[in-house]
């Protein structure tokens, strides 16, 4: 049977986002927004999405309640090709959202976890899982029933031969757990952007949090945002800048830098090349919307991609 590029493990919602709203929200006042984007949300669903709209295959392994927003999920992911056939139903619970509120270059995130914080290990298909050649996970700490299965996910994932990532995204506890360091022993590739490398590392300067990392995890890639990114291989350090762009919304670029690295990873690309495609996507997720959309426009994705990666081998679109 051949197996798909990457099988993702992750947490599945939409994204309610509104633009337009002043910097002080006032209680027990009526605040209008100036626009409204329903999109595709959580950093799993858009990595999986924009990974596949770059051409991997890429199964995925999730959960949704039984309500009309699950739905929606479903529809919006499965229009990129991802494989759907790791979603479970729960049709008594309710599936994730997650409201934000842009103000300026930053914003609030407001996430009901849903079914996204109830879905355990064992609620996995595992020969579905492994059934691909690269396991990647994101959200670790909004996964609160699948944290305690997962050094044993993904040591049987080494065992049968598949590569690994983790992007652990933003503790909303702030705790920062020790015990997600039983689980890094089993990564190859760990994306955090700074403020995450610094969290984890227990480092309050991001050099030091990405050599920190360096010594439990083969490859760690740092995002930068406007900076670019840097990865660290041993005592290797890669670094690379990403393209200008006019940007309309930051939301889902990490997750997209994610996918587009990946992409590459899997195919055996070096570090810089990947790097460079990581922020192409990128830097694509940001002229438009929400964190799936640019990528949903194949016309626009193809020409920012063969715009801004003429140089590149293999063609990237």
């Amino acid at each position: 049977m051949t197996k798909r590029d990457v099988s993702v493990v992750g947490e599945l919602n939409l994204d309610l986002i509104l633009y337009g709203l002043p910097e002080k929200l006032q209680l027990e006042r009526e605040i209008l927004a100036s626009n409204l984007s329903i999109t595709l949300g959580s950093s799993s669903a858009i990595f999986a999405h924009n990974l596949a709209r770059l051409g991997s295959s890429v199964g995925f392994s999730s959960s949704i309640g039984g309500d009309p927003l699950g739905e929606i999920c479903l529809q919006r992911l499965g229009e990129s090709g991802v494989d759907l056939s790791g979603v479970r139903r729960f049709a008594e619970k309710t599936t994730g959202l997650t409201v934000i509120l842009p103000q300026g270059k930053e914003r609030f995130i407001l996430t009901y976890p849903g079914t996204m914080a109830e879905m355990s290990a064992a609620d996995l298909d595992l020969n579905y899982v492994f059934s691909a050649k690269h396991l990647h996970l994101s959200s670790y700490f909004l996964q609160k029933a699948m944290q305690p299965g997962l050094p044993d996910l993904f040591r049987q994932a080494k065992q049968r031969g598949l590569s690994t990532s983790l992007d652990t995204n933003d503790d909303p506890e702030n705790r920062w757990s020790s015990e997600i360091h039983s689980l890094l022993k089993y990564v190859d590739l760990l994306l955090l952007n700074e403020h995450e490398a610094q969290s984890l590392s227990g480092e309050s300067d991001s050099a030091r949090a990405l050599t920190a990392l360096a010594d439990k995890v083969s490859i760690v890639v740092m995002k930068r945002g406007a900076r670019g990114a840097v990865a660290r291989r041993g005592k290797e350090e890669f670094a690379a800048a990403p393209p200008t762009v006019e940007s309309v919304d930051s939301v889902g670029a990490g997750d997209s830098f994610d996918a587009g690295f990946i992409h590459q990873f899997i195919r055996g690309a070096g570090i810089e090349d990947c790097l460079r495609f990581g922020n192409v996507a990128g830097a694509l997720s940001t002229t438009r919307a929400g964190g799936t959309e640019a990528f949903r426009d194949e016309a626009h994705r193809l020409k920012f991609l063969r715009e801004n990666l003429a140089d590149f081998s293999p063609d990237p679109a």
